[in-house]
C-alpha cells in the first residue's frame, strides 16, 4: 500500500540517491490546463512537488512568484479550484504533494476544514510561511489527525527557536537559504551549511533548502549536504515565457513548456547524483 501524508514525504526524500528535487509552481499558472500538464510532468522525476495557492498578498513571495500568482488569479484560479487541480494531479501520480499557502486563507477556511479539504484532494503536506510556530497548534493538530505534515520554515535568523521548531517538524524542515523573499540569487550565505547541520541535529525528518535556488552549480552545492532542494522562481519565470508564447500559437507555447521541463529535469539529475561524491557528506 502506498504511503501518504508525512510518511510519504519523509520516505521520498530519504530514499533519494542524493538530495530530493522539490519543484514549486503556482496552481493555475499560466492557466489551469497547462498547470496540470506541468505538475504531472514534473512528478515523473521529482521527489516531492510543491503547489502554491495563488494569493493576492503573498508576504514570502518575490516578484516572479507574485506575477505567477496574478496570472493564475486572472485565469480564475481560487483556493477551491487549486485543491481540485491537486486532486486531478493526485489521480495520475503517487508523488507527495505539498500545498503552499498563507495564514489568512487558513483562518478564513478554518483549520479543520482546511485539513479535511487537503486530505480529500490527496495532499501530503502544508506549508504556511507566515504562520508562527507558536500559533500553529490548531492547524498542526488538525493536519496531524489526518496524517498530513505541517512543514515548518526556519531561517538563519530563527535563533534559539530553531531547535524547538525542528523537533516539532513532520515531513521535512524547510530551511530558508537567505534573508528576504523568494527569488533567484547569485549565492548563499557562508553560514548556510552550518545552519543546515544545526537544524539536522535537532530533528528526525529530512532537511530541505529553498529560496533563491536557480542555477545548476547551486543545486550541486546544496546536494552535498541537504536532503531536498526547492526550486521555485526559476521555474515560475518560465511559466511567464509560456504565457507570452501562447500569444504566438500552440507550437511556441509547447516549446517553452518543454524547455521548462527539460531545465527542471536537469536540476533534478544534479540534485540526485552528486551527494555521494562530496568528501564532506
Amino acid at each position: 500500500m502506498t504511503k501518504r501524508g508525512h510518511e510519504a514525504i519523509a520516505d521520498a526524500l530519504a530514499k533519494s540517491s542524493g538530495a530530493g528535487f522539490i519543484p514549486f509552481l503556482s496552481a493555475g499558472d499560466p492557466d489551469e490546463e497547462t498547470s496540470f500538464q506541468l505538475l504531472t510532468q514534473l512528478a515523473t522525476f521529482s521527489s516531492v512537488i510543491e503547489v502554491g495557492i495563488p494569493y493576492s498578498d503573498p508576504l514570502a513571495d518575490g516578484p516572479v512568484i507574485q506575477e505567477g500568482s496574478l496570472r493564475a488569479l486572472k485565469q480564475g484560479m481560487t483556493f477551491q479550484k487549486a485543491l481540485q487541480l491537486i486532486a486531478r494531479v493526485r489521480q495520475v501520480t503517487d508523488v507527495p504533494i505539498v500545498v503552499f499557502t498563507y495564514a489568512n486563507p487558513v483562518v478564513s477556511f478554518g483549520a479543520k476544514a482546511l485539513a479535511d479539504a487537503c486530505a480529500k484532494a490527496g495532499a501530503d503536506g502544508v506549508i504556511v510561511p507566515d504562520l508562527p510556530h507558536e500559533e500553529a497548534d490548531e492547524l498542526r493538530q488538525a493536519l496531524t489527525a489526518r496524517g498530513i505534515a505541517l512543514i515548518p520554515l526556519v531561517s538563519l535568523t530563527s535563533g534559539d527557536r530553531i531547535e524547538t521548531i525542528a523537533r516539532a517538524a513532520s515531513g521535512f524542515i524547510y530551511c530558508v537559504s537567505s534573508l528576504g523573499v523568494t527569488g533567484e540569487r547569485k549565492g548563499f550565505s557562508h553560514d548556510l551549511r552550518a545552519f543546515v547541520e544545526r537544524v539536522r541535529k535537532s530533528s528526525s525528518v529530512p532537511v530541505a533548502v529553498g529560496f533563491g535556488v536557480s542555477q545548476p552549480e547551486q543545486v550541486r552545492e546544496l546536494s552535498a549536504y541537504t536532503d531536498g532542494i526547492v526550486v521555485g522562481s526559476a521555474l515560475v519565470k518560465r511559466c511567464a515565457a509560456i504565457a507570452d508564447a501562447k500569444q504566438k500559437g500552440d507550437a511556441a507555447a509547447l516549446r517553452e513548456q518543454n524547455e521548462l521541463i527539460a531545465f527542471a529535469k536537469s536540476l533534478a539529475a544534479i540534485a540526485g547524483g552528486e551527494k555521494a561524491r562530496d568528501p564532506h557528506a
